[in-house]
C-alpha cells in the first residue's frame, strides 16, 4: 500500500508552497487508494513558533487536505510528533555507532571554524576533514571512552565513504548520480542529545512505513546523505520525488515582496479554498489538457507524478484571482449570501434582507473576484447613504443640460410599470433622450454614476430593477437639487 507523508516544521505558518507539497501528497495517496500521514517535525528546538502547528492543521483542514494518520487522529506508527519520538532516534544512532556506520566527535566551535577557514584559503568546499579533527578516529579507542565519561560535548556524525556513487531514482527528475566526496559526514546527534533533521527523518520514514517521499526541490541536496542513511542502516529506500519550487515573476523563489505567500493571508483575502487548491494543483503539474478548473476529485481522479515539471513553477497572481472568480461565479448565490450578509449588517447597511441581498449576489458576482469585494463593489444597492461626486465629476454631471432635462423627465415618468421588462426601461431611456435632445447612448453612463456613483456595473436595467422606482428616483431628485444649487 502507498503511504506518503506531509512533515511540517512548526517554525512558521503555513507556505503556499508547503500547501502545494502537503496536496500532492494527498493527492498522490487518494489517486493510488493509499495512506497519507501527518508528521511534525519539531527537532529543531531554537526555531520553534508558538501555535504554528495548530494554525498550519487548521489551514490544512479549510483548505480541504485531510490526513489517515497523525498527531490529531492517531495510528498505529504514532508517536507522530519527532520530539516525542527522541529515545528512538538515540537508538538508532547507538546502532549506526556499533556497525561503525556513524562515530563520535568532540570539536569544539572553534575548531571548526578554523578547519573551514583552512579548506576556504586552500580553494576546497567546506566538509568535516575526519583524517586531521578531534574523533574517535584520531584520538584512539581510549581516549574516545575517557572523553564520554567524562561528559566531555560531542557529536555523531554519519560516516561517509569516500569515493563511493551515491545513486538513486527521482521520480520527476529521473536518475541521479553523486559523488559521496560531495556529502559532508553529517551530524546525526547533535551535542545537547538531539536528533537533526536527517537522522530522525529517514528513521521515521522507514519506521512509519512510507513508500513514497516528495517533497520540495530544496531538499534535493539533502537525499545524498539520506541514501547513505538508509545504507548505513540496510534498509529500502522510498522513492523519491522533488517537485519543482514556486517562484515569482522574476523567477525568484516566491517571497512577500510580490504579495501573500501564507496561506492565512490568502484566506483572510477572501480566497475560496477550492480555488487556491486549483491553481496550486497547476503550479507544477500539468494534466495534458486544456481544462483549467478542477474539483478535488477531478485532481486526486487526474493526479500523476509523470506530469509533474521539473523547472519551477511562475505563481500568477492574477491568474490565482481570476480562478477564484470562476468559483464565485459557480457558487450558489444564497450561500454566498449568507457568508456575506454579516459583513453588510456590520457596516450598518439597511437594506440586508437574504433574499435581496442573494439578488444582488447573483448580479454582480461575475464582476468581482472576491465575495468580500461586494460589499464595496455594489455598495449602492445596500446604503442610500452614496458617496459624493468628486468636484470635477459633480461640475461635469451638473452643467450638463440634456442631462438634467432627462434626469427631470425620468423623476416624472420612472414607474414600476417602466421597470417591469427590459424593452419597457427602453422605451423610457429613449423617450427621456429625446426630451433632452440627445441619444440614449450619451445617458447611460453619466446616469450610472448619478444612481450608483460607480462608472461600471451590471447593465443598467438589472441594476434599476432591482433598486426599485422609488430608490431610483429619490437619488436622481437629489441629482436634480445638487443641480439646481451648484
Amino acid at each position: 500500500m502507498t503511504r506518503v507523508r506531509f512533515a511540517p516544521s512548526p517554525t512558521g505558518f503555513l507556505h503556499i508552497g508547503s500547501l502545494r507539497t502537503a496536496l500532492y501528497n494527498y493527492l498522490f495517496a487518494r489517486h493510488t487508494g493509499g495512506v497519507c500521514i501527518l508528521r511534525v517535525e519539531d527537532t529543531d528546538r531554537t526555531r520553534l513558533v508558538e501555535g504554528a502547528i495548530e494554525e498550519q492543521t487548521a489551514s490544512l483542514e479549510w483548505a480541504g487536505i485531510t490526513f489517515d494518520e497523525g498527531p490529531h487522529v492517531g495510528g498505529n506508527y504514532g508517536p507522530y510528533v519527532q520530539s516525542e519520538r527522541f529515545h528512538i532516534y538515540r537508538e538508532y544512532a547507538g546502532k549506526l555507532l556499533d556497525s561503525e556506520k556513524a562515530y563520535y566527535a568532540f570539536d569544539t566551535a572553534e575548531e571548526l571554524d578554523a578547519m573551514r577557514q583552512r579548506q576556504q584559503n586552500a580553494g576546497i568546499a567546506p566538509r568535516y576533514d575526519r583524517s586531521t579533527m578531534r574523533n574517535q578516529f584520531t584520538l584512539g579507542p581510549a581516549e574516545t571512552k575517557r572523553l564520554l565519561e567524562s561528559g566531555a560535548h560531542h557529536v555523531v556524525r554519519l560516516f561517509v565513504p569516500l569515493h563511493h556513487e551515491v545513486r538513486f531514482h527521482d521520480l520527476v527528475r529521473g536518475d541521479m548520480v553523486i559523488n559521496s566526496r560531495e556529502v559532508d559526514d553529517q551530524i546525526l546527534l547533535k551535542s545537547d542529545g538531539f536528533p537533526t533533521y536527517h537522522l530522525a527523518n529517514v528513521v521515521d520514514d522507514h519506521l512509519m512505513a512510507i513508500t513514497h517521499v516528495i517533497r520540495a526541490e530544496e531538499w534535493l541536496p539533502s537525499t545524498p546523505k539520506h541514501v547513505l542513511l538508509y545504507q548505513a542502516f540496510g534498509w529500502d529506500m522510498p522513492a523519491f520525488a522533488h517537485v519543482p519550487l514556486m517562484l515569482d515573476s522574476q523567477r525568484k523563489k516566491l517571497s512577500k515582496r510580490f504579495g501573500a505567500v501564507m496561506v492565512q493571508e490568502f484566506r483572510d483575502q477572501g480566497y475560496f479554498p477550492e480555488a487556491l487548491i486549483n491553481y496550486v494543483a497547476l503550479c507544477g503539474w500539468n494534466p495534458g489538457t486544456e481544462q483549467e478548473v478542477f474539483s478535488m476529485e477531478d485532481l486526486i481522479r487526474q493526479f500523476s507524478l509523470d506530469r509533474v515539471s521539473k523547472s519551477g513553477a511562475i505563481f500568477d497572481y492574477q491568474k490565482l484571482q481570476w480562478m477564484n472568480g470562476q468559483y464565485l461565479t459557480g457558487k450558489d448565490p444564497r450561500a454566498l449570501a449568507d457568508a456575506i450578509k454579516p459583513a453588510l449588517d456590520a457596516r450598518g447597511y439597511l437594506h440586508t434582507d437574504i433574499s435581496f441581498v442573494t439578488n444582488v449576489t447573483e448580479l454582480l458576482r461575475s464582476r468581482i473576484h472576491f465575495l468580500n469585494e461586494l460589499a464595496d463593489f455594489g455598495d449602492y444597492f445596500f446604503t442610500d447613504a452614496l458617496r459624493e461626486f468628486d468636484a470635477e465629476t459633480a461640475a461635469t454631471l451638473t452643467t450638463d443640460a440634456a442631462l438634467v432635462t432627462a434626469c427631470r423627465y425620468l423623476t416624472e415618468n420612472l414607474t414600476p410599470d417602466t421597470l417591469a421588462s427590459a424593452d419597457a426601461f427602453k422605451t423610457l431611456i429613449g423617450n427621456a433622450a429625446d426630451q433632452a435632445g440627445t441619444k440614449a447612448g450619451k445617458l447611460m453612463k453619466p446616469l450610472r454614476l448619478i444612481i450608483t456613483r460607480h462608472p461600471v456595473g451590471a447593465e443598467m436595467y438589472d441594476t434599476c430593477a432591482l433598486l426599485g422606482s422609488d430608490r431610483i428616483v429619490r437619488r436622481l431628485s437629489d441629482f436634480l437639487l445638487l443641480a439646481k444649487t451648484s
